[in-house]
């Protein structure tokens, strides 16, 4: 009798464990506990990712290093880039899988010190930084050029979290994104929060990266959800933001 391969064996059960995590009620409502007192604790704040802020939740941090790891874009668009944390987490990824693939981050406002720090990283070699609104036509432009000619495309939506925005943001880069890749939109656990949860914001309930998700998603079905992700880190602030590109 042929013994079963023990990495499948291992790969197997641990899939069996996330199906039964994903329809565990009770843990659901522990981790969505969690969520809501950490937030008000600014836990996201606390950590860093090669000494710059890094301002995600460790299991998102986690399950993008899967994707990453798995996909093995040539390109990753982020729109957002606040201390540059996640951009040169992305950097990183990308250097250990060797190549050339390169990050663009686009923020409306580059702040001079996180440009300073930016620039100064091991990492910055395979960034480029693009200062503007990420659906300003000349920023838009600029990102086509780039992404020209790339094989896989990768693309990380965390920047103005209004439904007008993020949806204009979808529409614009989900043609970048290619097949088997990912478009990922952070914050979409607004619309679980309480209301005026985010005090002085343009997002609520209502209007936030989860309900533009839910309208792009009606019109768009060469893109899924990828529920096995949430089922597996339980923690997240892009509940039904995980968007693989499926055709």
């Amino acid at each position: 009798m042929k013994t079963k391969d023990p990495v499948r064996a291992f790969r197997d059960k641990r899939e069996k464990n996330i199906r039964k995590m994903s329809g565990d009620r009770k843990l659901k409502s522990a981790a969505q506990r969690f969520f809501l007192r950490s937030t008000e604790a600014g836990y996201s704040y606390n950590f860093e990712w090669l000494g710059r802020p890094i301002i995600q939740y460790p299991q998102d941090i986690v399950a993008m290093q899967e994707i990453i790891w798995n996909v093995k874009p040539d390109l990753i668009i982020e729109t957002g880039i606040a201390h540059g944390g996640s951009i040169i987490f992305s950097a990183s990824m990308l250097e250990l899988l060797g190549g050339t693939g390169r990050v663009v981050g686009i923020d409306v406002d580059i702040r001079a010190h996180n440009r300073r720090e930016i620039e100064k990283h091991p990492m910055f070699k395979r960034i480029t930084l693009i200062q503007g609104s990420s659906v300003a036509s000349d920023v838009l432009a600029r990102v086509r050029r780039i992404a020209k000619g790339k094989k896989k495309i990768m693309v990380v939506l965390d920047s103005n979290h209004s439904h007008e925005h993020v949806f204009a943001e979808l529409n614009e880069y989900a043609p970048l994104v290619t097949k088997g890749s990912y478009l990922v939109v952070f914050d979409t656990v607004i619309e679980l929060m309480p209301r005026g949860a985010n005090k002085n914001r343009p997002w609520d309930r209502g209007s936030n990266p989860m309900t533009a998700v839910k309208e792009f998603l009606k019109h768009h079905k060469e893109f899924r959800v990828d529920r096995d992700i949430e089922g597996k880190i339980a923690i997240t602030v892009a509940p039904n933001g995980y968007l693989k590109r499926v055709k």
